[in-house]
Order: structure tokens, then C-alpha cells, then sequence
């Protein structure tokens, strides 16, 4: 079977591709190094024809509010025509968990702007809304650094691995599509100012992370549920604990 995965040289995009290739898959990474562009519709039209499943992964290369809207509207708009040319079977996509929560944040809600132009599509599709992936707690650290102090709200956090969030969207685009959205997280669920200390704890650093009700999460504020599933949601495997050791190895 042919697979597109659009973004497909991310940290997701080639972890998905891996596991689809061991799988016996025909997989095609997309991205403009690749020639293909789905925010000026370059290269879409034959990176798509003859594929049965496209995974969307592409990310926007600006985060401020319009810049962000627009990417998510355009390269959407483009992506979809181009799948209905070509008779792609299911439309897999990566969203975020809480995208309709935090009405503060212009990222989330490019994410709802794409939500919606997936299910008007007309494609069969399936959403898979993630928490936030355990490689990026360095950066979301420095995000909050104030001094030698990071600031952190106390709102509940269940950070999932890159590998798990490949695993299943390689899965899922491999399943009939639900035509919904699937909710996937880690294992483990604490205090987001918690699991940011043991992490800066675990790998040496010597900043203080401070517990802060009103700390700003890239902008949005961070109500105790507005990061984590409300509902049923399908977990990783690899805890913690179990992805610090395969990191610190792999930077060995």
C-alpha cells in the first residue's frame, strides 16, 4: 500500500516512516526538501497520485497567531483537493489534546481551524489528538526560565514519547478510518510542575522549578485539566523513566 506522510522527515514523520517501511509499506516522505509543498500546493498532485492513505505531520514554520492560521487553512485546503483527486482512502492527521480548551492560544486554535477542515473534507479521516511529546520538556523549560527559576503551572501534565505517538499513527493509518478523533497520551499523569522538576532533576540541571498558578504554558493559561485527556485515551508504553535511559543512551 502507498502511504504519504507529509512531514515526513520530523521527529514523528521519520519515526512513523520506519515502522510503516518495516511493515512491508510503500511510504513516501513528503516535505518542500522533497518537492513537495502543501502551503503552495507544489509537488502535492504527484507526490499523491496512486496513494490509499496520507498522513498529515506537516508543521508550521511560523508560531505567531496569523502566520499559523494561515499555514493550517492553506496547505489544508491544498492537501484535501489534491487527496480527492487522487482518491486517497483515509486522511490521517496529528492534532493536540485540549486544541478546544484553550481559546487563548492562536497555535490550538489553527489546530481546530484544521480539525474542521478535515471533517468538511469529505476524505475519510481520523484525528489523533496528542499530549505533549517527552522530547520537548527541555524546551517548554526554557520556555519558563525566569533567572535560575523556571515557572510552571501546577495543571495536570501526561507527556507521551516520540516513539509511542509513531507507533500508533502508524497503526491507526493502517486501520479503517473512524471518521472522529482518537485522544493518545503517556502512561504517567502528575503535576506539570512535577514532572518538569524530576526531568531538570534527572539530567543534572540546577535550575528551581517553581510552582506558579498563573505560569503561561506558550501563552495559554493552564487550567488543572486543559492539557489531559477528559476521556478514554489510548496510552503509550514507555514511561518516564524508561525514556530518559533511551535518550541518555542515544546521546552517549
Amino acid at each position: 500500500m502507498k502511504i504519504v506522510v507529509i512531514g515526513g522527515t520530523g521527529l514523528i514523520g521519520s519515526k512513523t516512516l520506519a515502522n510503516l517501511r518495516r511493515a512491508g509499506h510503500q511510504v513516501v516522505a513528503a516535505s518542500p526538501n522533497s518537492g513537495v509543498n502543501t502551503l503552495t500546493g507544489e509537488g502535492v498532485k504527484e507526490a499523491l497520485a496512486g496513494a490509499e492513505v496520507v498522513i498529515n505531520l506537516a508543521n508550521s514554520p511560523s508560531f505567531e497567531d496569523k502566520a499559523v492560521l494561515a499555514f493550517f487553512e492553506t496547505s489544508g485546503r491544498n492537501l484535501h483537493a489534491a487527496e480527492a483527486a487522487a482518491g486517497v482512502h483515509h486522511h490521517v492527521a496529528l492534532s493536540i489534546v485540549g486544541t478546544d480548551r484553550s481559546p487563548d492560544n492562536g497555535y490550538f486554535l489553527a489546530k481546530v481551524a484544521q480539525e474542521k477542515l478535515i471533517v468538511a473534507s469529505g476524505t475519510p479521516y481520523t484525528i489523533i489528538r496528542s499530549t505533549q511529546f517527552l522530547e520537548f520538556l527541555r524546551g517548554i523549560a526554557a520556555e519558563a526560565t525566569d533567572g535560575n527559576k523556571v515557572r510552571i503551572s501546577d495543571g495536570l501534565f501526561q507527556p507521551i514519547a516520540a516513539d509511542d505517538v509513531a507507533a500508533i499513527v502508524a497503526e491507526v493509518a493502517l486501520a479503517p478510518p473512524l471518521n472522529g478523533i482518537v485522544e493518545i497520551a503517556g502512561p504517567e499523569r502528575a503535576p506539570f510542575d512535577e514532572i518538569v522538576g524530576r526531568y531538570l532533576k534527572a539530567i543534572g540541571d540546577p535550575r528551581q522549578v517553581v510552582r506558579d498558578r498563573e505560569a503561561r504554558y506558550f501563552g495559554s493559561r493552564v487550567e488543572e485539566r486543559s492539557l489531559v485527556p477528559l476521556g478514554e485515551a489510548r496510552l503509550g508504553r514507555i514511561g518516564f523513566d524508561e525514556w530518559l535511559r533511551r535518550s541518555q543512551a542515544a546521546a552517549a
